[in-house]
């Protein structure tokens, strides 16, 4: 399993290269890009981001102030703003009271008590903590995402019903314990499950892996 997974790694780094994943200006944008992406696309996300931006809100103070009628309304090319309004703004209570809205005080906390934490605030989901976690904090976690499952299933390296825990193991069993490593394996699995192993009229024939 470990070379079969470097193997892995290494077709999808020489198809694809660098990532350079996750594109924001600061840690808090990363942050409110994790909790924004679920159920859309990027193209979304960063419509809902620059608007924050545009309008000087991309702070948790600001948005700690803002009601959270006003706060779906500029995240509204995000899909279900009101969920994720209420999520981002239980994200940021939590930021401000337990770490004074510091991201170097939230980074200095050991990876396994942040993730309870980070699991403990409403909205906050494995895939979602692990994000903040590896491309905010740089904590060395592997993501476990649809495209992950799907391309992995797909190979038989995992159960189709497989869970995120199962799958996230193997990961972090069989690879080095690296964040950077993790970082850019995530991004390229997310690259190739856009543009090859999609879950309608998937690519197989030209698909970077498709000797595996």
């Amino acid at each position: 399993m470990k070379r079969r997974l470097m193997r892995i790694y290494h077709q999808l780094y020489s198809a694809f290269g660098p990532q350079r994943w996750w594109p924001a200006e600061s840690s808090f944008e990363v942050i409110m890009g994790a909790i924004l992406t679920q159920n859309t696309s990027w193209q979304n996300v960063e419509k809902a981001i620059l608007k924050l931006k545009t309008k000087k809100l991309l702070t948790a103070e600001h948005i700690q102030h803002i009601s959270l009628k006003r706060l779906a309304s500029v995240i509204r090319s995000s899909g279900f703003y009101n969920v994720k309004a209420l999520r981002i703004k239980e994200f940021v209570k939590f930021f401000l009271n337990s770490y004074s809205g510091s991201i170097k005080k939230l980074a200095q906390q050991e990876l396994t008590p942040l993730r309870k934490q980070l699991l403990a605030v409403k909205g906050i989901g494995q895939e979602t903590a692990d994000s903040i976690l590896l491309y905010a904090l740089n904590k060395p976690i592997f993501v476990i995402d649809a495209y992950t499952l799907r391309i992995f299933s797909r190979h038989r390296l995992i159960k189709e019903a497989a869970d995120y825990a199962a799958v996230q193991n193997i990961f972090m069993r069989n690879l080095k314990c690296d964040t950077k490593l993790f970082n850019e394996y995530h991004a390229l699995l997310v690259k190739l499950g856009k543009a090859f192993c999609r879950k309608q009229n998937p690519k197989c024939e030209i698909c970077p892996l498709h000797d595996q």
